[in-house]
């Protein structure tokens, strides 16, 4: 199993911890588990509404691509960190990763 740790920069939402198996990125995870991520793409890497920071476990995720990379550049405070939830298919199981997921409330798009 992966466990994964979910912290909100809007401190009205408390922390969140699911367990979940590999092969999911931390979007459908999101989704699986009723926590609100934006993704206004679907999911295809064309925007930016689903970024997140890993703040542990990123060895356990894909390297980040270049056009990842482009549109991280066009989120809300990107960081070292930053990843978009799409594209963060975790890849093997008994591993913990810790997810802070940005305050959303400035963000129109796809809401869950």
């Amino acid at each position: 199993m992966v466990k994964i740790t979910f912290h909100f920069e809007d401190k009205n939402i408390e922390s969140k911890e699911v367990e979940t198996e590999a092969g999911y990125s931390i979007q459908e995870i999101t989704e699986d588990h009723d926590i609100h991520l934006n993704h206004n793409c679907g999911c295809v890497c064309a925007c930016s509404t689903c970024h997140v920071y890993i703040d542990k476990g990123e060895e356990h995720l894909p390297e980040i691509s270049d056009r990842e990379e482009d549109f991280i550049d066009r989120a809300i405070d990107p960081r070292i960190e930053s990843r978009l939830g799409c594209q963060c298919i975790i890849q093997k199981d008994n591993v913990e990763l810790v997810v802070t997921i940005p305050d959303q409330s400035n963000i129109i798009g796809h809401e869950h």
